[in-house]
Parts: structure tokens; sequence; C-alpha cells
């Protein structure tokens, strides 16, 4: 029953648009199926290494230090404000033509997902008080968060890799310079808006 609840919890956390959507799908926007894939697995294991840690308690001193929790929010937002500037940058000079047959390197968008999801103080929190919920008295604590972190990551993998196939398959009105230029412009701004946002928020 548990287990159950959980998995519900998982997919209402992860259809809810985030950082983690707007970098996902931007890569998607800008390379392809590949990219995207590329920055899920990224954030994946952001996500992954936040729940290790709040298993073994890490997280913990994140949520107890004023200055840790301040010094990762400034690094998150700053990390988002750059990669904002960047796509509207982007979307100045115009959308090279996109060309399917061509796989970009995934470094860059495994670590943009990675990056953008350890820089940010508030997946740790979230880890920290959302995955003890689902542990079931008598369970060994650690372990069962292990194993909560592992399955939240399974449905975060299925749901973005639906949003990436759903772009995928759009990709031939979504490929025109245009609207590539254009999505380039609205991912800017709502990243901007982003690191703005976890700049100035308190706890």
């Amino acid at each position: 029953m548990y287990i159950v609840a959980f998995i519900g919890a998982c997919v209402l956390v992860a259809m809810v648009p985030g950082v983690s959507t707007a970098i996902i799908l931007r890569q998607t926007l800008r390379a392809g199926r590949g990219s995207g894939l590329a920055a899920t697995l990224g954030n994946e294991t952001g996500i992954l290494l936040w729940g290790l840690a709040a298993a073994f308690g890490l997280s913990a001193l994140l949520v107890a230090s004023q200055v840790a929790y301040d010094v990762m929010r400034v690094v998150g937002a700053v990390v988002l404000v750059v990669m904002g500037a960047q796509a509207l940058w982007h979307a100045r000079k115009g959308a090279p033509p996109q060309d399917g047959a061509v796989v970009p390197g995934l470094r860059a968008p495994y670590l943009a997902g990675v990056g953008t999801c350890l820089a940010n103080p508030k997946a740790a929190v979230f880890a920290m008080s959302f995955l003890p919920q689902f542990v079931p008295p008598g369970q060994n604590v650690p372990l069962t968060l292990v194993t909560l972190a592992a399955v939240w990551v399974l449905v975060d993998l299925l749901w973005y890799g639906l949003l990436i196939w759903m772009v995928d398959r759009a990709k031939a009105w979504l490929g025109r310079p245009a609207v590539r230029r254009r999505l380039e412009q609205v991912s800017g701004a709502v990243l901007i808006g982003l690191g703005v946002r976890l700049a100035v928020e308190s706890r």
C-alpha cells in the first residue's frame, strides 16, 4: 500500500513543471531526443544522489545550515540564469538547421541535468521531507529510502521519456527555424525567471 501511494505521489510530482522540465525540454528542442534523454539521465542521477544523501542523513546538514543552503541557492540561481542567457543568445543568433541524422554530444546535456539538480537546494530539502513519509514503521530506514529513491527515478524516467517522445513526434513543426527561435526565447526567459526566483526565495 505504501509503495502504491508513493508511486502516485511521484507521478504527481513529476507532472508539475519546474527546473527539470525546462532543462529537459530545452535540450530536446535544441538537439533532439538523444540530448533530451541525456539531460533526463543527468537529472535522475542528481535525484538519486539526493535520495542517497537523505538516506544517510547528509541532506539534514544542508537543511540545518542556513549558510550552506544559501550558498547552494545562489549557485543554483547563477546556473539557471546563465543557461537562460545562453538560450536567449542562441535565439538572437538564430537556430542552426536541424539535422535529425546527426547525434550531438551527450556529455553537455547530461552535465546540465546533473548540475541543475545538484545545485538546487530545494531538491535536497524535498528529498529529505518527501521520502521519509513513505517509510513503513519497523522497516530499515536507510535501505527503504534508497529503494524509494530508485522508484522515484524510474517514475521520472517514464514521465520525461513520454514528454521527450511527444516533442520528438512534433519535431516537423517544432524544428522550423522561427518556431525553434521562439521556443529558445521562451525557455531562456523561463530559466532566468526560475533562477531569479530561486535567488530571492527563502526556505
